[in-house]
């Protein structure tokens, strides 16, 4: 099954992928009309910072088995058997944060939603923007983002651009071929020198 791929190395921390995903779990699916809606929508992606203030894409995993999945009280995180994605069923959720203290990763969120029964919060995270997929199209955060930090692609598919990609730059007798775009090398640069000249 395809899964959205992060690549931490190449994110500038735009947090486009944020606001697609946002407006992707919207009601009305535009930007324009989105920051209008009552709840406002939420992304269920978080760009964090690292220790260089560079972003660091974080969102659910979809874990095999899923912690956040066995430690649900009432039922409402289940895991889609086609697509394999950890889904969250607003209208069993209880809003217990069972599931947060379980995760590893620390990507759930409580929100109102749409979708959920009015001013009811809920837990949400990432749903692999099924709704899209099944419409043909691939998630929101991997369609905005041009750097290529998020990917659309099979876990092995991915495990071997990446092996490839590493054995190529350390080879003997090859150009070096650079993991990291060029521009997003200079942006990494200039903010690891800018953090370290604050903490001077």
């Amino acid at each position: 099954m395809k899964q959205v791929q992060v690549h931490p190395e190449r994110c500038l921390g735009c947090m486009q992928c944020m606001l697609a995903c946002a407006t992707a779990h919207s009601r009305t699916k535009s930007l324009f009309t989105a920051v209008g809606e009552s709840p406002l929508p939420k992304p269920r992606l978080h760009v964090g910072a690292g220790s260089h203030d560079e972003g660091f894409p974080n969102r659910c995993r979809h874990c095999d088995p899923a912690p956040c999945l066995l430690a649900c009280l009432p039922g409402a995180i289940f895991r889609d058997p086609d697509t394999g994605t950890v889904l969250v069923d607003p209208d069993l959720c209880i809003n217990c944060a069972s599931c947060a203290m379980a995760c590893p990763f620390g990507v759930l969120r409580y929100h109102q939603d749409w979708v959920a029964p009015a001013a009811k919060i809920v837990a949400q995270k990432c749903d692999n923007c099924l709704e899209r997929q099944h419409e043909g199209l691939i998630p929101a955060c991997v369609e905005v983002c041009k750097t290529g930090a998020l990917t659309f692609e099979e876990s092995d598919e991915a495990l071997r651009r990446k092996t490839r990609e590493v054995a190529r730059s350390v080879s003997m007798g090859m150009e070096e071929q650079p993991l990291i775009p060029t521009g997003v090398q200079l942006l990494r640069q200039a903010k690891k020198q800018r953090f370290e000249m604050r903490c001077r």
